[in-house]
């Protein structure tokens, strides 16, 4: 998922400032992209305006530098749904915000859309399940340096319960979440 999808997302909900665009993303969107820096937003509003993904009015502000509020203009609004609408392939890692970008723009789409959607990742992670679960993690050794090998398989054995936890957790979810909008 790049930028662009989701300042193309948050625009057509809202005309809004380059300024507005990065408080959503620090508040709203703070789960789908990790510090988004101003430079990149403007950056990115100036390529998508470039490409006729949106345009901008200038909004005066007596006083204080003038603004300008983006819009998506037609071509963004095609980029936006072919994104959104188009094959979900999710990624390796179900903590990848992907499926939470998608997600985030729910309006957009049909609840079957969505369901489809949540069909995907559900059972793309009950396959990874069956295959990692109950894998052999045990580790062929021999370090260089003083190695603790009792406390790597300890922090090791940690992680893969806590990983575990995490993607049980997340289909649950995805799960819950299914048979809400399935009772819609």
């Amino acid at each position: 998922m790049r930028l662009e999808h989701l300042l193309l997302g948050v625009l057509l909900q809202r005309a809004s400032t380059g300024y507005d665009l990065k408080k959503y993303l620090d508040t709203f969107g703070r789960f789908l992209r990790s510090n988004t820096q101003m430079s990149q937003v403007y950056r990115s509003l100036s390529t998508m305006e470039r490409d006729g993904w949106v345009e901008h009015e200038v909004e005066p502000r007596p006083g204080a530098r003038d603004a300008k509020r983006y819009y998506v203009a037609e071509a963004g609004a095609t980029v936006f749904l072919d994104w959104l609408k188009g094959p979900y392939q999710p990624p390796t890692r179900f903590q990848d915000s992907e499926l939470w970008g998608r997600l985030s723009f729910a309006g957009f789409l049909s609840t079957q859309e969505v369901i489809a959607l949540l069909d995907t990742e559900i059972s793309t992670r009950r396959a990874e399940i069956a295959r990692f679960r109950h894998r052999d993690r045990s580790r062929d050794r021999a370090p260089e340096l003083p190695f603790d090998a009792e406390l790597a398989d300890l922090v090791g054995e940690w992680e893969h319960r806590t990983g575990a936890a995490a993607i049980d957790a997340h289909v649950a979810a995805c799960e819950r979440l299914r048979e809400q909008l399935l009772a819609r």
